[in-house]
């Protein structure tokens, strides 16, 4: 019993960390660079800040990770409260609009690059607390990476969406947007509801792998081999 506690609170400490930051400074990008093109509305809110205590929501931060955690589920899933954006209010909005959207997965990526600079740090702590921050790395490497290609998936209201509406040809972007209502039901009919399926007649259905898979593994590999690895 005691090294099952033991070995979840590890598990916890090497997971928390790159967890909480990965999805608090995700939102945070969003508000700083729409109040650098235009839009107060994040930063009049207090929300245009790298701490992620003012981005945290109690259950999708916190809870909803842990839960995932002391299930031992085969993924972490988690979100942070959503920074404010009024798109109308951004100097040139259609193309604002792209770089809002781009800035919380951009920032994902230049995280993960920073944790693999930084695993060539761990030669320099202690050799017991070595394995302990270069797994922590290793989970910032992948979380963030994970969590910028997740995003750029062109699925209301997923950031990816944002990207796609500022591309389309405005008539198409029009009857793209009307798609949001539905946004987070897409993305359970997509992503969630197959699997569940697919397990009552023995099917493998997960569409998340066949989705994220090849990109996340070419932008580890390629993050991998900026950073000499």
């Amino acid at each position: 019993m005691l090294e099952d506690i033991s070995a979840l609170m590890y598990s916890a400490s090497v997971w928390v960390l790159p967890a909480v930051t990965a999805i608090t400074l995700h939102e945070a990008a969003h508000g700083w660079v729409a109040w650098k093109l235009g839009d107060d509305t994040a930063k009049r809110a207090g929300r245009v800040s790298f701490n992620p205590a003012r981005h945290v929501d109690p259950f999708g931060t916190l809870v909803l990770p842990g839960i995932l955690l002391v299930m031992q589920a085969p993924f972490l899933f988690g979100y942070a409260r959503p920074v404010p954006v009024n798109f109308g209010r951004l100097r040139h909005p259609r193309r604002d609009m792209i770089w809002v959207a781009a800035a919380g997965p951009g920032i994902n990526i230049a995280m993960a690059y920073l944790a693999a600079l930084l695993m060539y740090a761990t030669v320099l702590v202690p050799d017991v607390a070595a394995p302990w921050m270069f797994q922590n790395l290793k989970n910032a490497l992948v979380l963030n990476v994970v969590l910028a290609v997740f995003n750029m998936l062109p699925l209301p209201p997923l950031d990816g969406s944002r990207v796609a509406l500022g591309l389309l040809p405005p008539g198409l972007a029009v009857r793209y947007a009307r798609l949001e209502r539905y946004g987070m039901a897409i993305i359970i009919g997509l992503l969630i509801l197959p699997p569940l399926i697919g397990s009552q007649f023995g099917m493998q259905l997960d569409l998340l792998p066949w989705l994220l898979l090849g990109p996340v593994e070419t932008l580890i590999d390629s993050i991998l081999t900026l950073a000499g690895h």
